[in-house]
C-alpha cells in the first residue's frame, strides 16, 4: 500500500537531508551505471531522476556507463556470437566497432536525452574524446579489450565547470588509433581516481558485499581496504564480486575518498546512499 505523505512530513524529510546536501554540494561524485538498473525502464527513469536531483542541489555528478546487454543484443541481431573469458567480452575488430556504435552512440545519447527530459543539462562523451582514456591491449586472446594506461580528466572537469553532467561511455584508444572496449567498473575507478572524487558509487545487481552470498541479511555495511583484502583471502569475496571489489580498492588507492557498492535494482538507492543516515550497500574506505 502506498503511503501518503503530508506536507509536514515532506518538509521534515527535506530538512533531514540538509546536512548531506551541504556535505556533497560542490563535490565530485562518480556513478558507475549499468546492469539491471539500465535494462529495467522504470529503474532507468528513477536513476536519471536521482542524478538530476543531485545535479540541481549542486553535486558535480559524472555518470560512467557500460551497456553489456545492449551490445550482446545488437551482436545477436547482426548474427554474431558473444564470447566471454573471465567476465570480459572477447572483442575482435568487428566487435569493437559494434561496442563503439552501441555504447557511444545509442546508449550514451539515450542517457543524455533522459537526463535532459528530467531537467538536467548533460553532455555525452566517450573515453576517446579529448583523449580521456588511453589504453593498450590487455591480452591478445581477448582482442581489443583495453588496459587503461592514462587518464586525462580535463575534458570532464571542463564540462563540470560549465555546469553540465558528463555522461561517459567506456571506450578508449591508443596512439595508433585503435579503439578498445574497457570494463565499465575499471573505467569508473580510474576516472574517479583522476578526478579525486569524493565518492564513487558502483551500481550492481546485488545488495553489496555479503558474508554469505546467498543471504542478503549478511550485508557488510562498511569495510576498509585491508579488511576487503582479508575477505579475498578467506574466499568470502568470490566470482563476479572479485573484479568489482578490486576496482573499489583501485579507486581508493588512486585518491577517491569512499567507494560504495550498491544494489542498482533498489528504487532511488543513490539518494538513500547520499542523502540519508541509512546509506545503501557496502562502503569501502581507506585504512587511515
Amino acid at each position: 500500500m502506498e503511503t501518503e505523505f503530508s506536507n509536514m512530513e515532506r518538509a521534515e524529510v527535506l530538512t533531514q537531508a540538509l546536512p548531506y546536501i551541504k556535505k556533497y554540494s560542490g563535490k565530485i561524485v562518480v556513478i558507475k551505471y549499468g546492469g539491471n538498473a539500465m535494462v529495467n525502464e522504470e529503474l532507468k527513469q528513477q536513476v536519471m531522476e536521482d542524478v538530476t536531483l543531485l545535479w540541481l542541489i549542486g553535486v558535480k555528478v559524472v555518470l560512467v556507463h557500460g551497456g553489456g546487454p545492449e551490445i550482446s543484443e545488437t551482436m545477436k541481431r547482426l548474427g554474431k556470437q558473444s564470447q566471454f573469458v573471465g567476465g570480459l567480452r572477447v572483442t575482435d575488430k568487428e566487435t569493437v566497432d559494434i561496442v563503439q556504435m552501441v555504447l557511444s552512440g545509442k546508449v550514451n545519447k539515450t542517457l543524455v536525452n533522459l537526463l535532459q527530459m528530467k531537467g538536467g543539462h548533460a553532455v555525452g562523451v566517450s573515453g576517446i574524446d579529448g583523449g580521456i582514456l588511453e589504453a593498450t591491449m590487455k591480452d591478445e586472446t581477448l582482442g581489443y579489450v583495453g588496459q587503461i594506461t592514462k587518464v586525462r580528466p580535463q575534458p570532464i572537469l571542463d564540462l563540470l565547470e560549465k555546469n553540465y553532467i558528463p555522461v561517459v561511455s567506456t571506450v578508449a584508444s591508443d596512439r595508433q588509433g585503435n579503439t578498445y572496449n574497457i570494463n565499465g567498473d575499471t573505467a569508473a575507478a580510474y576516472i574517479a581516481g583522476a578526478l579525486h572524487a569524493e565518492r564513487l558509487i558502483m551500481m550492481t545487481d546485488i545488495a553489496g558485499i555479503l558474508r554469505d552470498r546467498d543471504d542478503p541479511s549478511t550485508l557488510i555495511p562498511a569495510l576498509t581496504v585491508s579488511q576487503a583484502k582479508q575477505l579475498f583471502d578467506e574466499g568470502t569475496i568470490s566470482g563476479g564480486m572479485i573484479p568489482k571489489v578490486d576496482c573499489c580498492i583501485e579507486a581508493i588507492e588512486k585518491g577517491v575518498n569512499h567507494v560504495v557498492i550498491m544494489d542498482g535494482r533498489v528504487p532511488h538507492a543513490i539518494l538513500m546512499e547520499l542523502l540519508t543516515d541509512e546509506g545503501a550497500g557496502t562502503m569501502v574506505l581507506g585504512d587511515e
